[in-house]
């Protein structure tokens, strides 16, 4: 997951080859991601992946903040003392990260923190729709923490999350995650300038 950067053209019969299978799925399949939003399907140009425009991206945002935040009030009222040790092993992973100044290291395990507070609302269908947003906004979050001082924001966030969550209260949780989410002022011009960036590596 995660390989695919926006506008990257997607060749039928190379990936044919890759996975193994004749043309016909990997035709279907690329049908299928085209009603999920995550390829375009050009006439007699092929597909690429999707790529989303300023006001679409915020809007995705907005709705994955209020995803997360839905998220943490549940954890905060819902998870288990093994899915409470599960959050604080990702946190802790995501220390470690932070303190090697490796920010590809840092988006994984960051990935398996949110997660585990998906997992810990204990709704299956909130679970598949946030993580299922979560995907597709993978390179733009991503990208996001190659911004000079996020991984170091981004953490300290996360720790106010864990406690919140720890103490049983959802409306904080949810006020923090929020926050930690949305893009907006600087954070939103900061990575509209580093798009290019994503553009660039597509290519």
């Amino acid at each position: 997951m995660g390989e695919l950067q926006p506008g990257q053209h997607l060749d039928e019969t190379e990936l044919a080859t890759r996975f193994g299978v004749s043309r016909t799925p990997i035709r279907e399949t690329l049908i299928q991601l085209e009603s999920m939003g995550l390829v375009v399907i050009r006439p007699r140009r092929g597909a690429i992946v999707a790529e989303l425009g300023p006001q679409q991206l915020v809007e995705m945002f907005e709705v994955m903040s209020e995803l997360e935040a839905t998220c943490g009030r549940l954890a905060a009222r819902r998870m288990t003392p093994e899915e409470q040790q599960v959050l604080l092993a990702a946190h802790e992973a995501c220390k470690v990260a932070v303190e090697a100044q490796e920010p590809d290291e840092y988006y994984y395990r960051n990935e398996a923190f949110h997660e585990a507070i998906y997992a810990g609302a204990h709704n299956s269908f909130l679970f598949e729709q946030t993580r299922g947003l979560y995907r597709r906004l993978r390179p733009y979050r991503r990208l996001q923490l190659r911004v000079r001082n996020r991984i170091g924001h981004s953490y300290s966030e996360h720790e106010g999350v864990v406690q919140a969550i720890l103490a049983g209260d959802g409306e904080k949780a949810a006020e923090l995650l929020r926050g930690h989410v949305m893009i907006q002022g600087q954070r939103f011009s900061d990575l509209m300038a580093s798009l290019p960036q994503l553009t660039k590596s597509a290519a």
